[in-house]
């Protein structure tokens, strides 16, 4: 899967997305066929897939991270099952935040393992049978709605008001990763994040396929009152211009603006260019939490910027305070209806006696 947007994605549809129009036709086709026909294997507790119906970032991580506080408040123990995108370690294992770095697990699932127990596997089937046998009794899964090969009991699907799906076209003319159509056919349920209009088309085609939708919003956690204050903001996001809105929102004057790519560890050059310009001008740093993780436990310049940055984090604020408990709610039931299926269907394929 592409992991960084072009430009030209999240802009009405031009020359080079209709030049593009035959591919992103083949990769609908199959990216649907497989969503259509794939084999899922189970596992005994519920598992809610946050995914999205387009490359980038739509606020997954946040929303992944409120179902498992929501998940904690009701006494479940939650974890969270990530490919770990990013990092080099290719075999299942068990993130220890305190330990482990970006390089090694990637920075979103470093940012789960805060919160709640977190493994990632490149084989989302296997990591899912290790939460189990460490106890967990609800998965929640970052990403993986159109690729996972595990039966998924509520799948959300969360898009940002203000993007929503850019120019509509399928990779690689575009942001979207499957036919709508038949993303909302195995969805469950939407989140709309923000309040802008541009979801506006795919909340009321989900409305039409009886599919509810929640609605949330990105808030500043704590005080982080930056008024009048000068600053340096960097950001390696999939919508690095979200977390700009958010620093001057906080009142803050943005001096200098620095994006880089989603995911992407800083060069000894870069990291010395962001130190350099901050001290000459005289301006407070800040970045996100995930940008924040990628530079902690190294030496070296990235330290002495770690030291330097303010990190603005931000947590998913549903605007019906009982949605996370209500989404969970439904996972259970639905869990508990397929385990009676998969038990029906054994019974019935064992030979009479």
């Amino acid at each position: 899967m592409i992991s960084e947007a072009p430009p030209f994605w999240w802009r009405k549809a031009d020359w080079r997305a209709w030049l593009l129009s035959p591919l992103s036709f083949l990769y609908g086709r199959i990216a649907g066929h497989r969503m259509a026909h794939a084999r899922r294997a189970s596992v005994p507790i519920p598992v809610i897939c946050v995914g999205n119906f387009t490359v980038g970032g739509a606020g997954k991580t946040p929303t992944a991270l409120a179902i498992a506080r929501a998940a904690k408040a009701k006494g479940l123990k939650p974890g969270f099952l990530s490919r770990g995108y990013g990092g080099s370690i290719d075999v299942t294992t068990v993130v220890d935040a305190d330990h482990h770095r970006a390089l090694a697990v990637g920075d979103e699932p470093l940012l789960l393992a805060r919160e709640a127990l977190t493994v990632i596997s490149r084989r989302r089937v296997d990591g899912a049978r290790r939460l189990v046998a460490k106890g967990a009794d609800l998965i929640i899964m970052d990403d993986g709605f159109q690729s996972a090969r595990l039966a998924i009991d509520y799948a959300l699907l969360v898009i940002d008001a203000t993007r929503g799906l850019g120019n509509g076209h399928i990779v690689p003319g575009g942001p979207v990763r499957a036919p709508i159509r038949q993303q909302l056919r195995h969805a469950t349920a939407l989140l709309k994040v923000g309040s802008g209009n541009a979801a506006d088309r795919i909340v009321r085609m989900a409305a039409r396929a009886a599919k509810p939708y929640f609605t949330a919003s990105l808030k500043v956690r704590g005080d982080n009152t930056l008024a009048g204050t000068k600053v340096l903001a960097f950001a390696g996001i999939a919508d690095p211009a979200k977390f700009f809105r958010t620093v001057e929102s906080r009142g803050a004057e943005i001096a200098v603006a620095k994006s880089f790519g989603d995911h992407e560890h800083l060069t000894e050059d870069e990291i010395d260019d962001l130190l350099a310009t901050a001290e000459q001008q005289g301006l407070l740093i800040v970045t996100t939490s995930k940008d924040f993780v990628r530079l902690a436990g190294h030496q070296g310049k990235a330290e002495q910027l770690a030291q330097k940055c303010r990190v603005i984090e931000v947590d998913m604020v549903f605007e019906d305070h009982l949605a996370a408990g209500l989404i969970i709610d439904r996972a259970i039931v639905a869990c508990r209806e397929r385990r009676l299926r998969e038990m029906k269907a054994g019974n019935n394929s064992r030979p009479s006696a």
